[in-house]
């Protein structure tokens, strides 16, 4: 039996939360008409995007899709840099998903990389084009949206639950009244 892994992130870019890289496995031939819909997660509006996220659960509980989500959070990002904790967390999905490097192929979206055991594809727009990068797109953007709209609860000051930690006015104005906090990351402040 021959796996399909797909591989996109979220959150390369924000001022404040994680990065989360969504890994989705499903076997060859896996039909994804099941979701409705399906693009990449920038091309959805939040509400198709949940939608999704709900059936995507539901294949789930029958086993016919596996999936996670790797979060890397501010403090890692700022020590290593945003690439590096990419590549890690591609490396820990992917392994968690497909523990035989050769039962599968592992499709990525853009720059990212599994490590070289596995047969692999980057595809430069990806999660546009290619179903398992859609959903593992989609995967990432509502784990991580959601976790910042929680945040928001802990650090109301800054409007996590209205922007999700990306760099806008209020967002700014924000960190120019109260300063950062533990959720920033500091490398990518220019306050």
């Amino acid at each position: 039996m021959s796996f399909i892994i797909g591989v996109d992130e979220a959150g390369r870019g924000p001022l404040a939360g994680p990065v989360a890289v969504g890994i989705v496995a499903v076997e060859d031939g896996y039909d994804f008409s099941v979701f409705p819909g399906l693009n990449d997660s920038k091309k959805l509006s939040e509400k198709k995007r949940e939608i999704i996220f709900s059936v995507l659960q539901e294949e789930m509980k029958k086993g016919s899709v596996r999936a996670v989500v790797q979060l890397v959070g501010a403090r890692m990002i700022d020590r290593g840099g945003i690439a590096p904790a990419i590549r890690n967390a591609v490396a820990t999905g992917v392994r968690k998903l497909l523990v035989e490097p050769t039962a599968g192929k592992v499709f990525l979206d853009g720059s990212l990389k599994a490590p070289e055991e596995y047969e692999q594809e980057t595809v430069i727009g990806g999660d546009g084009t290619v179903p398992a990068i859609m959903l593992a797109s989609v995967v990432a953007k509502v784990t991580r949206d959601r976790l910042m709209v929680k945040l928001a609860f802990e650090y109301p000051a800054y409007g996590f639950e209205i922007h999700k930690g990306y760099g806008t006015k209020a967002h700014y104005e924000a960190l120019r009244a109260h300063g950062p906090c533990e959720l920033h990351r500091t490398t990518f402040l220019h306050l």
